[in-house]
């Protein structure tokens, strides 16, 4: 790797910094993955999704894999946002078909069972792979570390899974807030400490991903959305001031218009619900924006698909815009619907 680029000169960070370039840097949400061939027969040398998060060799393999095949101008590290939770002393595994499950909290008295200062001893791991999978990055590709936002992680540590809305962790946070704060309180403590050993270890930027953060009303959106995320920039920005932030609030809708400025986050990640014009004329104006495909349209491909990147490309013609998912990058994909993808976004339609 030719080291010699400043962070400040990769496109990618060049657009989060506020800078119009003449393409837009591209990623994917979950670009490594079972979508890719080389993926998958890693994933079977490793033998469990969890031996894969913590084998610092195959973490990194897989996430140079898809900057490999294509090229993006962000790899982002292979990981989990429940890796957290696992470190805190929740018990974790990965069901076939099922995802990830948790041994649920039920209570309060629960919480005092996690261990904050052991997290290091068990994410060492995933801090080797972030040093080695810096080492190993073309000069050009900046490096993504991330963590789920407190929010979404303390859903699945008080849910045990997915689910529709969550309604164990709304519960607690309509019937025992108190109990919620501290839990949130500890999360926002340990994502500090988690992503600054990503930084530490070579990571460029940091995205937070809540991906649940769609499911609760205004109050207690402002409350266990975007007080834990301010929280965590300040924090992070007094030892790294210039610091990039993505946020990602999924499923946010008119509680994105503001959500940067409150957080203090860089720039804002768009599920694919978000209007288009709304998105330019409301958050653009203020901060660089980063999405919005449906992740199915990539599935499809074809004239759809097209169409859809176009448009995209057209409302964010010539502004400080990171072409991405709305979501993460389906199983199904075909490979090659990535590489029309990426044809479109670097012809020269965007000779503009």
């Amino acid at each position: 790797m030719n080291s010699a680029l400043p962070a400040s000169q990769k496109p990618f960070i060049k657009a989060l910094n506020g800078e119009a370039l003449p393409r837009p840097p591209v990623w994917l949400m979950r670009q490594a993955g079972r979508y890719l061939p080389e993926y998958r027969a890693t994933r079977a040398q490793a033998g469990s999704f969890l031996d894969l998060c913590y084998n610092p060799d195959l973490a990194t393999e897989v996430t140079l894999q898809p900057i490999r095949r294509f090229g993006f101008d962000a790899a982002i590290l292979f990981a989990d946002i429940l890796l957290l939770p696992q470190a805190l002393g929740q018990e974790l595994r990965f069901q076939e078909g099922e995802g990830p499950l948790l041994a649920a909290i039920r209570s309060e008295a629960e919480l005092g069972k996690l261990r904050p200062e052991a997290i290091h001893a068990r994410l060492e791991p995933v801090y080797e792979a972030v040093a080695r999978i810096k080492a190993a990055l073309p000069a050009e590709t900046a490096l993504i570390g991330f963590a789920g936002a407190p929010w979404t992680v303390a859903t699945y540590m008080l849910e045990g899974r997915g689910g529709n809305d969550q309604a164990a962790a709304k519960m607690w946070a309509f019937g025992n807030p108190a109990a919620l704060d501290r839990l949130m309180a500890l999360l926002v403590d340990s994502t500090v400490s988690y992503l600054d050993r990503q930084i530490q270890a070579g990571a460029e930027v940091v995205q937070l991903f809540d991906t649940w953060a769609g499911v609760l009303p205004d109050e207690q959106f402002q409350r266990y959305c975007v007080l834990p995320v301010k929280m965590i920039i300040q924090r992070l920005r007094q030892k790294y001031p210039a610091l990039p932030v993505i946020a990602f609030p999924r499923g946010a809708g008119a509680q994105y218009d503001g959500f940067a400025a409150a957080t203090g986050a860089t720039a804002l990640s768009l599920d694919y619900t978000v209007p288009l014009a709304w998105a330019r004329d409301r958050l653009w104006s203020k901060h660089p924006v980063q999405g919005n495909l449906d992740p199915r349209l990539l599935v499809a491909g074809g004239p759809q698909m097209m169409q859809a990147v176009q448009r995209i490309l057209q409302h964010f013609q010539g502004r400080n815009h990171i072409f991405n998912l709305g979501h993460g990058i389906l199983p199904e994909t075909p490979p090659q619907h990535v590489e029309q993808l990426l044809r479109l976004l670097r012809g020269a339609s965007m000779a503009a």
